[in-house]
């Protein structure tokens, strides 16, 4: 009885919201339907200002304020701000190790190869590859982004879709609904248009699994506009997650401000300094004389009339610090250090052998996989249904069927060497057929032609040793016929 209960409330709560959420759109009260999502603009905001270098807060380091012998202020001194772009390095790291080699999409279905065919015509067409790791960077960046299908007629007025990436650096505001489960319920997109030279409208449109809602805000109120959703699902993938650097701000600021401060130091230090002793010099060298004289008193103050005072090394505990943030920078964000000195020598490494070097981001790859997983399988889902619905209603049949599974590729490369060599022991043990080992080549683009190939090649050997020993022949032919 308890879940049953549990189970009734939770339906009248949903529906409750629903109805309130219906009745705010009927009304085209959208300000208020706004209200009903959630944004993330605190956090995205945050994470904006820390990926862009000139907001760092190193960048709000005062001058030196210079004082004469009398106490006034006589100027100021610039002093360096050096805002060191962490964020972005992490970032892109992140990317290539998941998206860096487009997602291998299979057909895990049987008798649906058409629609497979068309599902993947739609995702090179869509540019998906692409898309998709902007997305991912926008989100590493952002904490937020998405993928939005439209559906409509091109030119020739046939069925289309394309993907628009929407974030906030963009210009979109985004917003979602979601039930007690974590189900996306639906989805806003809030973004300005402008309408001429002088005039912009604020769009505000609602994406459900049956209807979209195109709003649109005039001085007199909202104008809402319904359209039937064809697909019948939201057309949206949603990316949302920590920025990529999360934990090491402070660590962060901490090397810019011992960078900056340096950096003061080393314009007094670091360059020699001429010490002169007035006692015994009697004159300096100008500087385009072509013999230079030093005149001093004797020849007995010649290494006593000038000298150099130079900086002889810097204080080796601040370049402790440096190097122990520089590691738990990278470490704490799970990032390899990847510059000149440390692949210098990687040119003979294996694929394997570069991915346990490479260990730290391999292990953040796959924490984030926990949650793209999902979002490709929505992906293949939604495109199914769009191709199944909309684009190719002809193959509505075989989208009901067709069930799509997706792998990551290794940033790299697999070692296609050390691959087709445990193929061939495999088949040659019987452990593995052709197809199989047809489906496990990496060099293989095409498998079902290429099965075709290998199929057309045994029967015309086959026929070649039934020519040679005349199998096809009939006695006469073999042994001459009687006269």
């Amino acid at each position: 009885m308890g879940l049953i209960r549990m189970f009734t409330n939770y339906l009248n709560s949903v529906v409750g919201r629903n109805q309130e959420f219906e009745e705010l759109i009927k009304n085209k009260d959208i300000s208020k339907v706004k209200e009903l999502f959630t944004s993330r603009d605190n956090l995205v905001a945050e994470a904006m200002r820390e990926y862009d270098p000139q907001q760092h807060d190193i960048m709000n380091r005062e001058d030196k304020i210079l004082i004469n012998p009398k106490g006034k202020r006589k100027g100021t001194l610039e002093r360096w701000k050096l805002p060191i772009n962490y964020p972005q390095y992490i970032n892109e790291i992140s990317v290539v190790f998941i998206y860096g080699r487009p997602v291998k999409w299979t057909n895990l279905s049987e008798g649906t190869d058409n629609a497979f065919k068309e599902f993947q015509n739609l995702i090179k067409k869509t540019r998906f590859d692409s898309k998709i790791r902007q997305c991912k960077r926008l989100a590493g960046a952002e904490t937020q982004s998405a993928m939005l299908f439209r559906v409509f007629r091109n030119k020739e007025n046939k069925p289309d879709c394309q993907i628009r990436v929407l974030a906030k650096s963009k210009g979109d505001e985004i917003y979602a609904r979601w039930d007690m489960y974590e189900n996306l319920v639906s989805f806003a997109w809030g973004y300005y248009v402008k309408d001429s030279s002088t005039e912009t409208s604020y769009h505000f449109d609602i994406f459900t699994p049956d209807v979209t809602y195109r709003c649109k805000r005039k001085l007199t109120g909202w104008e809402v506009i319904e359209e039937l959703n064809p697909s019948g699902k939201i057309p949206i993938i949603l990316f949302q997650q920590d920025k990529e650097w999360k934990g090491s701000e402070r660590l962060i600021a901490r090397e810019e401000y011992i960078g900056s401060k340096t950096a003061d130091t080393n314009d007094y230090f670091a360059d020699p300094i001429l010490a002169l002793s007035t006692d015994v010099l009697v004159q300096m060298p100008e500087k385009d004389d072509d013999g230079k004289t030093m005149i001093v008193k004797g020849l007995d103050d010649v290494s006593k009339a000038a000298s150099y005072l130079t900086w002889d090394n810097a204080s080796e505990s601040k370049q402790k610090e440096i190097e122990w943030l520089q590691k738990h920078i990278l470490t704490k964000t799970f990032t390899p250090n990847i510059d000149f000195e440390s692949m210098k020598g990687l040119s003979n490494v294996s694929g394997k052998a570069l991915k346990q070097m490479m260990l730290l981001a391999d292990i953040k790859a796959s924490k984030h996989k926990e949650t793209h997983d999902e979002l490709l399988d929505r992906t293949a889902n939604l495109l199914v249904a769009i191709i199944g619905n909309v684009l190719n209603v002809a193959l509505k049949g075989e989208c009901n069927n067709l069930v799509v599974g997706h792998e990551f590729q290794e940033p790299f490369g697999e070692d296609i060497k050390e691959t087709i060599e445990n193929i061939v022991k495999a088949k040659d043990a019987d452990m593995l057929s052709t197809e199989g080992a047809v489906e496990l080549n990496p060099l293989i683009k095409d498998k079902q032609q290429e099965l075709k190939r290998i199929e057309k090649e045994s029967a015309d050997a086959a026929q070649k040793q039934r020519d040679l020993f005349g199998v096809n022949q009939n006695q006469d032919d073999i042994f001459g016929g009687a006269e």
